[in-house]
């Protein structure tokens, strides 16, 4: 059996054939996350709009099964960390965020918060979940 883990740019794609004569897969499941470092002078106000806004704005897309919202357990000067996740069920689905939605939304992000953050995104192919 044969594992990958692939960390990408949102730029770049990579492909992985994988086979398991286990578990055969219908389709790659990709797992988009972004790791912003927020200024503590807008924390309380970006984690809000964070919950009520955006992260829904994202979701409303359709292309993503489901959203993690985690704060990074270090020490940070200057500001807090957190890795927002997003679970799309192929690929394509993920491409097509990017292609159709992913700027704007962005911008959104970037007006508001200006000089006030910084960001930056992986791309992980998705090899296996397992639930206790």
């Amino acid at each position: 059996m044969q594992y990958a883990c692939i960390l990408e740019s949102s730029k770049t794609a990579h492909f992985v054939l994988r086979y398991s004569a286990h578990t055969p897969y219908l389709y790659i499941m990709i797992l988009y996350n972004v790791t912003v470092n927020i200024d503590d002078a807008v924390h309380d106000d970006w984690v809000q709009w964070m919950r009520e806004i955006h992260i829904p704005e994202v979701l409303a897309t359709g292309l993503f099964i489901e959203n993690r919202f985690c704060k990074i357990e270090a020490f940070e000067q200057g500001g807090k960390s957190y890795s927002v996740q997003y679970l799309s069920k192929s690929r394509e689905d993920y491409e097509r965020y990017q292609n159709e939605f992913a700027a704007d939304l962005q911008a959104k992000h970037i007006q508001r918060y200006n000089g006030k953050f910084a960001a930056f995104r992986t791309v992980l192919e998705v090899i296996d979940i397992k639930s206790a």
